[in-house]
């Protein structure tokens, strides 16, 4: 999508996350499924299995839980936007994710329920534009809010001692509303304010499926490498719209009234290596490419969108999870970099991410967690995309592991 930002201005936040002009595009800024134990490693997680975390990017990887777990996230999100003339800050936190998993038989077959948001929208745009034979001008303003949540059903099962499958059944839901008003610039006192209401609502399921191989006991020694890979389906969601001509709030026209479209979400596949040393140490990295250019909207139209890739390298170290003597050494502690390019153009240009992140989880009770993860990066640029951002990420986690359904074995 070929954009220019001109303007920016305040906004009071009420969406899922802090505000940014680049969730205007598409069906807005997507959250992505890592967990905060994979955020702290750069978002790897597609290939690295883990027996005391769930793992909510590969499907395959759920094999490796053989305890009953729950995590839950929390996001807090801080972004600073720019442009040529102006600059503003605005910080907001949620719910990042609720994920329940349950070995239906131990190391064989483990189903996981949860609940993310799938895309966050939530902007407000201002530019002027000049009226087609009028020396007048009208002040635009855009706004949007709202996004898609996901509510997802994964199972993952061993195929042989080293190889795993999976599949993760999604359903997306809610709703976005835009808001496109319309002032004349040179009105001291305008007393009708044209504006278009629209609301895209959307329900609908799509298919994601996983594959981890792994290999143990390299070099006659306790290392492990692992691969993985995920690929979502292309799909298409069932999409109510509506759209109204409102007059100062109220509304004088309606010209589309919940009607049936759909939204093509294009397919993705991404694929992860990893090698370590199980429960001590761990190092890999993720690649995701985005084929765009499938892309949809509610008009048939793939608004200009292309190819986009993620990129991500992680590491982590438990320096003795035995450890009886020193808590710290029982800590698991994360860093990881990445690198992203959006599958959409601002100001005729590509739109790239590139971030630092840390992390590290602190041993609750027997064999529970709590996790932190920082992250740290940039998108865009002034002087290729007409506005920068800089955002500062803080996700807290907790996941606790216990074992239910025990047989009993005596009286």
């Amino acid at each position: 999508m070929v954009v220019a930002f001109v303007g920016l201005a305040c906004l009071s936040v009420n969406g899922q996350a802090a505000y940014t002009p680049f969730s205007s595009f598409g069906i807005g800024d997507y959250y992505g499924n890592s967990l905060v134990h994979n955020q702290g490693m750069g978002g790897v997680g597609i290939s690295n299995p883990q027996t005391w975390y769930l793992n909510n990017q590969n499907p395959a990887l759920l094999v490796f839980n053989t305890l009953t777990s729950f995590s839950a996230g929390y996001l807090v999100d801080s972004r600073t936007i720019r442009n040529s003339s102006a600059n503003e800050k605005n910080t907001n936190g949620n719910i990042n994710y609720l994920v329940l998993g349950l070995p239906i038989k131990r190391g064989k077959w483990t189903t996981s329920i949860g609940m993310n948001p799938y895309t966050n929208v939530n902007y407000k745009l201002t530019y002027t534009q000049e009226i087609e034979n009028s020396v007048n001008t009208v002040d635009v303003t855009e706004t949007g809010a709202g996004g898609i949540n996901q509510l997802s059903w994964s199972h993952g099962v061993a195929i042989t001692r080293n190889i795993s499958v999976g599949l993760k059944a999604n359903y997306y839901f809610s709703s976005i509303d835009r808001h496109f008003v319309n002032q004349l610039s040179q009105s001291a006192s305008t007393l009708i304010i044209p504006s278009i209401h629209t609301r895209q609502h959307f329900s609908d399921f799509n298919l994601t499926g996983g594959l981890s191989i792994r290999k143990d006991s390299l070099f006659k020694k306790n290392y492990r490498f692992n691969f993985g890979v995920v690929y979502d389906f292309k799909t298409n969601i069932k999409t109510k719209y509506y759209e109204a001509v409102e007059r100062n709030g109220t509304t004088i026209d309606t010209l589309a009234n919940n009607e049936i479209r759909q939204t093509t979400l294009p397919q993705t596949i991404a694929a992860g290596l990893s090698f370590g040393r199980p429960e001590y140490w761990t190092l890999g990295t993720d690649f995701t490419f985005l084929d765009y250019s499938q892309f949809r909207d509610i008009n048939g139209s793939n608004s200009g969108t292309t190819q986009g890739w993620k990129w991500a390298v992680g590491a982590e170290v438990t320096p003795d999870p035995l450890s009886v003597s020193s808590y710290l050494k029982r800590m698991t502690y994360r860093t990881g970099v990445s690198l992203e390019k959006y599958p959409y153009l601002i100001n005729g240009n590509t739109l790239q991410d590139m971030s630092v992140n840390f992390g590290f989880s602190m041993p609750v009770s027997r064999v529970s967690n709590l996790d932190f993860a920082v992250k740290y990066g940039q998108r865009g640029d002034i002087k290729t995309n007409t506005v920068s951002e800089k955002y500062f990420k803080v996700s807290l986690g907790i996941t606790f592991n216990d074992q239910w359904f025990i047989k009993r074995r005596f009286d």
